[in-house]
């Protein structure tokens, strides 16, 4: 990224332009004592940086140069969305093998929840469609206990408390008898299943099934793939 050469821009930028993490990431990584530039600790996420700066984050030297990969992976559940690997936890990175570069996340999905998740090494690429502002919709599939009622899609559509703010879904449709569609906007954690709570339901399994205008297809549960140009731009229309 010939762009970070000769350019001094905000550490945490760089770092997220560089593909360390998303922007957020990347602060609490420099306010965590993770990261160092030339050789000293700096925990200023607005310290001006460049190409010529050496700057390393949890032992590794953070350059520009990387090319920039972008995944779609139908994520199993089990699976942890985390860089960092406890004991026999398993992690979404297990699956990508020998993939030479540091990938991260595009949002989260808890452990128990299946399907399509990005993954990428490109910061700016994961702040856009994370960001609020996007207003990206995410649509999620629901089985759950019991058949569904107008009386429950209604609750659903009620809306929820979600970490101290009220969250409210686009929409919330059956499919079938205990089976439902809820889409949202942001994605507050644990969202759907909070929404699925509050009416009496209890999940039985949760796969998302598509961000913005991308779906995620037939892709087999635990495999990953490229993501086209034109997959990129479906996101966001």
């Amino acid at each position: 990224m010939t762009s970070l050469q000769g350019k001094k821009i905000r550490l945490a930028k760089y770092m997220a332009a560089a593909g360390v993490a998303a922007r957020r990431a990347c602060e609490a990584l420099i306010f965590a004592g993770r990261v160092t530039v030339n050789g000293r600790v700096e925990k200023l996420p607005q310290t001006l940086v460049d190409g010529s700066d050496e700057i390393v984050c949890e032992g590794k030297k953070v350059t520009s140069h990387e090319p920039k990969v972008y995944y779609i992976l139908n994520k199993p559940s089990g699976y942890l969305c985390t860089a960092v690997k406890h004991g026999d936890d398993r992690i979404v990175f297990d699956l990508f093998g020998e993939v030479p570069y540091r990938l991260f996340t595009v949002g989260r999905l808890d452990k128990e929840t299946e399907g399509l998740l990005l993954v990428t090494n490109d910061g700016h690429f994961a702040n856009r469609v994370i960001h609020p502002s996007a207003d990206i919709e995410k649509e999620y599939l629901v089985k759950v206990d019991a058949e569904i009622e107008d009386a429950h899609l209604k609750k659903i559509g009620g809306g929820v408390l979600v970490e101290g703010v009220f969250v409210k879904p686009i929409r919330v449709s059956k499919v079938r008898r205990g089976t439902l569609k809820v889409v949202i906007a942001e994605g507050k954690k644990r969202e759907v299943r909070l929404l699925l709570e509050t009416a009496g339901l209890k999940v039985k399994e949760l796969t998302r099934m598509r961000i913005g205008g991308l779906v995620l297809g037939n892709l087999p549960v635990g495999s990953w793939r490229p993501m086209s140009e034109r997959e990129m731009e479906l996101i966001f229309e």
